[in-house]
């Protein structure tokens, strides 16, 4: 249930024109539905400010579908993300008005009621071309959750001339997520020339030595840069929730 809907019934309440037994009936109604494969909570929204996001990895295209029916089904849009391309092709077919992005591997439809973010905007800086995957999971999420988004591409340490092409940007962010694999430097250097929050995103791109994200995930918790705040490998998804609340805060 979204929030605009649970405030329309307390109005009513408040108005004399629904009874507050009849109030708790509604907003009773299936807090979350079971279904074979899944269990769906349909209070995220009231108490999150945005309906439950599919996780689209290990999942049928059947199952994902299923997933996103029984939330559209009640007004609100949904979010999949790491949805392959076959449950790409599914959600397509069943909701035309759904955006797919294949680099994000995300799937979005609005609702009736999509959360504020707040004012301003995220800017999302990617070191490489090849981080782009999850900064665009970023920039999906950021996007699905009523914010806006500038992309700043390709600026990592080994070209720094690049990054500092675009120190006004940087300037005006109120919250930066900083996108890197390999050494992951690209944080620290951010978070050394701006006084917004920093939210460093490190990626499973690299060489051997990179372990798969670990180093670039040491080199982001080692930071001598003040206030750069770190998520998980590959988690573009978390830093664009955790952009969006520290925006909705302000």
């Amino acid at each position: 249930m979204i929030p605009e809907r649970a405030r329309a019934i307390l109005d009513q309440v408040a108005s004399g024109q629904l009874s507050p037994a009849a109030a708790l009936a509604q907003l009773a109604i299936e807090p979350f539905e079971s279904l074979e494969y899944a269990t769906v909570d349909h209070h995220r929204a009231l108490r999150q400010g945005y309906p439950e996001v599919i996780f689209g990895a290990g999942k049928t295209a059947e199952q994902v579908v299923g997933i996103a029916e029984r939330i559209a089904s009640r007004g609100d849009g949904f979010l999949v993300t790491r949805v392959e391309v076959v449950a790409q092709v599914a959600l397509l077919d069943t909701f035309p008005g759904v955006r797919v992005n294949p680099v994000a591997r995300t799937a979005f439809l609005a609702g009736t009621q999509r959360a504020q973010s707040g004012r301003g905007e995220v800017l999302v800086i990617t070191a490489g071309t090849s981080d782009l995957p999850v900064a665009e999971e970023a920039s999906e999420t950021v996007m699905a959750l009523g914010g806006e988004v500038r992309r700043v591409t390709d600026v990592g340490v080994a070209g720094i001339h690049r990054l500092l092409s675009r120190s006004a940007e940087l300037r005006d962010a109120r919250v930066i997520i900083v996108v890197a694999g390999m050494d992951g430097a690209l944080p620290s250097v951010v978070g050394g020339l701006v006084a917004c929050p920093v939210i460093a995103v490190p990626t499973s791109v690299g060489y051997g030595a990179a372990f798969g994200g670990i180093a670039p995930l040491l080199t982001a918790l080692n930071s001598c840069a003040a206030g750069v705040t770190v998520v998980n490998i590959d988690n573009g998804f978390g830093a664009a929730v955790a952009a969006s609340r520290i925006l909705s805060a302000l």
